[in-house]
């Protein structure tokens, strides 16, 4: 009886793969594990088997496997239950959650080695020119790539000419498969036993009276030793005794030093646990144990804290109760920016057990985390990070905290699978049967809407910790301070005067101001032509730090211009404002304090967020200035002030959420000031003072904003009384892509009615020399989101078949953001 394996395998293909078996490799093989398989003409791809069955396939003969990988699964069986939802709720195939969830290491490459055949006989008459090419070179060297044949030929297409030359019998071709982790090895040395005795110590230091180096490494190895009965490092042993490795290496030669290797941990806890208990005010206890009692009836728990409400030590001793059961915790942040200083917080109570994933780690550390959550280790029993975290292979789930619900951050947006960690979160919960609880002081409407509806329970947070006030807010007119000339640069009289007085008072201000770079707009004053990126729609960023004009959307730069590019006229001059201007104004501004920026080009490295952040906490930096990663739940003592340099070009954006977003934006930026005794202050600046959302924000009026906000969206159906699916179009060819999306658009149309939207160009609608067009479909709530999913799915499969419009690629956005 035949058996069949059916794979996932890392494509964008809609189907998995079936490959046949035998009876042996199906009694030894489980769901989860690696499999390398034969895929296409040539390639070998990493599967995960997902089902072992009996029935061949229909359509084409199964292939055999070509090895096995894993000696047990890789993925448990709730993981490939939680692919499958991902694939099917957010229109994408499971080989892309897979490329999404799995490590880069685990996905094994695959490269064909080419080599000269041993009984090769080569009769170079009978050879074509690039026959007699690859040959020549195979003589000259053992082995070659693929890659390197093509280079060689300067070809695309070489397979024909090797398949020629395999049918010749005078190459070989090798399928080599490289395991890319490694584990990290740290080198020790130890004296040969041999020399341990004192006569032969003392004849070995007579030896080596020669050779002072080499004498000078040993009475180190020997004073190191007597500290500590540790093995010792080489990097320890060469650092005390000043001395190179090759006169080390001299001395592992002679055997008079044994060298050796142990594996070690990338991610190792290095602290001490200092807190042992958390002690809730009496709010928060009463907040602990409702959320505690919603568990019970396993809901999902909304909660709706103000600013600096002590939210965090709530999710702590949640955490504790969990971990005293023995289950796992996971907690979710919108921002890298975030879990460093939330990881110490955990690490003061948990220690080791607490492990941090997210994309600013190398791959060998993911691989490790990955490992310790799947063996349920005692290391990895909380895990916190980014939205990537969801696709660890937990064991026993008990506990996930999402906090700062409401963030954007938590939708991913490229490449596929384009999930919301927040809503997968959910679904992740009741898959393991686990609570959940959602946090923040400005909950999305969504959220918001499903906990008066029931459907969610809701617990509330209404004061800050210790009583402490809210912060005052304070709207300025830059206007009338314009009109009046009392602006300098972009500081109006009364935020500098702010600064002034917090800077007196040894405090520290954060000025919030959502976009990097130095000046958006660079403009002729003669003829009015400002700069444009050749490949997108968008004009040229200037950065003033490196002097350049850069594209924040495909990376093209160019020097910064000193003369307009249209007419040579020399009066160039500078339109809006980011991070940089504001950090070169306030220098002029206060020339003796120290001033930091916290934005996407300053926080590229591994480890720039925890320096900006702990300069910042240790008070070595008196202003920081930051885009809007700096306003998500970061808690800094001396913040006294808070300064929002232009309100409106949060409120001035085309897309319904705007409204929404910038007051949640302002109010979490304004949460930062005044978290101890003294009360903090938010300066606002605005052209527009009378705005409702501004005025809202200023007075902390969340309710009223929902009320507002939910009016709106109910007149003109968007979320929550609507679901929403966008559909990307996008190719090089503009006509191409105006015909294709109308023919869609029309054949969603016939299905759907009036409840199709465009297609319409977005407001950057080219982008790396393809042009954008967009669809939205509404889908109201009586309306089953299955059926409309299927239908959009088979309507795409009728586009994709269109030979016309091969060229013009599909995103699909479900639920986007």
């Amino acid at each position: 009886m035949p058996y069949f394996a059916d794979l996932i395998l890392p494509l964008p293909l809609e189907n998995r793969f079936t490959y046949s078996l035998n009876k042996e490799e199906a009694e030894f093989l489980q769901k989860g594990m690696r499999l390398a398989v034969p895929f296409g003409k040539n390639k070998i791809y990493t599967g995960i088997v997902a089902e072992i069955h009996q029935n061949p396939p229909e359509v084409y003969e199964a292939k055999p496997i070509h090895q096995i990988l894993d000696e047990k699964p890789l993925l448990t069986k709730e993981q490939l239950e939680f692919w499958h939802w991902i694939a099917s709720y957010y229109l994408c195939a499971e080989g892309d959650v897979m490329r999404a969830a799995l490590p880069g290491a685990f996905l094994l490459e695959n490269e064909s080695i080419v080599k000269l055949s041993k009984s090769a006989e080569v009769k170079t008459e009978e050879l074509d020119d690039d026959e007699y090419l690859v040959v020549e070179a195979l003589q000259r060297q053992s082995s070659m790539k693929i890659q390197e044949i093509e280079q060689l030929l300067d070809r695309k297409k070489v397979l024909p000419i090797i398949n020629k030359l395999v049918a010749k019998s005078l190459i070989d071709l090798n399928q080599e498969i490289y395991e890319q982790f490694k584990a990290k090895e740290i080198r020790y040395v130890k004296l040969n036993p041999a020399y341990e005795a004192e006569t032969e110590m003392h004849q070995l230091l007579d030896e080596l009276s020669r050779a002072p180096k080499q004498r000078e490494i040993l009475m180190s190895y020997f004073s190191l030793t007597a500290k500590s009965r540790k093995p010792l490092k080489v990097k320890e042993l060469l650092s005390e005794a000043g001395a190179s490795t090759t006169v080390l290496k001299s001395l592992i030669d002679k055997d008079i030093f044994i060298e050796f290797y142990q594996e070690t941990d990338r991610v190792v806890f290095a602290g001490e646990i200092n807190q042992h208990e958390i002690n809730l005010n009496k709010i928060q206890q009463q907040a602990f144990e409702e959320i505690q009692e919603n568990f019970k009836n396993d809901q999902v728990c909304l909660l709706h804290g103000v600013t600096s409400s002590g939210k965090t030590e709530i999710y702590i001793r949640l955490i504790e109760e969990v971990i005293n059961k023995g289950k796992q915790a996971l907690y979710f942040l919108p921002e890298i920016a975030l879990t460093t200083q939330l990881i110490k917080r955990l690490q003061n109570y948990f220690g080791e057990k607490v492990l941090v994933y997210h994309s600013k780690y190398s791959v060998n550390e993911r691989v490790e985390i990955y490992k310790k959550v799947l063996d349920n280790s005692e290391k990895g029993k909380i895990v916190i990070g980014a939205r990537s975290c969801i696709f660890l292979p937990f064991r026993e789930l008990g506990l996930i905290v999402v906090d700062e619900e409401h963030e954007s951050s938590f939708k991913q947006f490229d490449p596929a699978p384009r999930y919301h960690a927040r809503d997968a979160a959910v679904v992740l919960a009741n898959l393991f049967k686990a609570n959940i609880v959602l946090g923040s002081a400005t909950p999305s409407i969504e959220s918001y809407f499903n906990a008066q509806h029931n459907k969610y329970s809701l617990v509330e947070l209404t004061r800050r910790f210790g009583n402490v006030l809210m912060p005052e807010v304070e709207v300025v007119d830059i206007k009338t301070a314009h009109r009046k000339k009392k602006m300098t640069g972009h500081f109006s009289e009364r935020l500098i005067e702010e600064i002034k007085a917090s800077l007196k008072e040894e405090e520290q201000v954060i000025l919030f101001q959502n976009r990097r770079g130095f000046s958006p707009i660079l403009e002729c004053n003669t003829c009015g032509h400002s700069p444009q990126c050749p490949n997108c729609d968008v004009s040229l960023t200037y950065h003033s730090h490196n002097n350049q004009l850069r594209c924040h959307y495909c990376g093209y730069h160019i020097a910064m211009q000193h003369q307009c590019m249209a007419c040579g006229s020399n009066e160039i001059s500078t339109k809006g404002f980011g991070t940089e201007q504001v950090e070169t104004e306030l220098k002029a501004l206060f020339p003796k304090h120290k001033i930091g920026r916290m934005d996407q080009d300053t926080t590229r490295g591994k480890h720039a967020y925890e320096k900006i952040i702990e300069a910042f906490e240790n008070q070595e930096t008196d202003i920081l200035i930051g885009t809007q990663m700096l306003t998500k739940g970061l808690d800094f003592r001396k913040v006294s002030l808070v300064g929002i340099m232009n309100a409106d070009n949060l409120l001035n954006f085309p897309d319904f959420r705007a409204h929404e977003r910038s007051f949640q934006l302002m109010l979490q930026v304004a949460g930062r000031s005044g978290r101890t005794k003294k009360r903090g202050k938010v300066l606002i600046q605005t052209y527009n003072p009378h705005h409702q959302i501004i005025q809202q924000v200023s007075t902390g009026a969340y309710e009223e904003m929902y009320r507002e906000q939910l009016e709106d969206r109910y007149q003109y159906q968007y979320p929550p009384y609507f679901r929403l699916i966008r559909l990307t179009l996008k190719c090089r060819d503009y006509s191409k892509t105006n015909e294709a999306a109308e023919w869609l658009a029309r054949a969603l149309e016939n299905v759907f009615d009036r409840y199709v939207l465009g297609p319409e160009f977005p407001p950057v609608a080219r982008i790396r020399n393809e042009y954008y067009k967009n669809i939205l479909i509404k889908i109201p709530q009586k309306q089953s989101l299955g059926k409309t999913k299927k239908m959009v799915h088979r309507i795409l499969k009728s586009f994709k078949a269109i030979g016309a419009y091969r060229s013009v690629k599909t995103v699909v956005n479900v639920d986007p953001q």
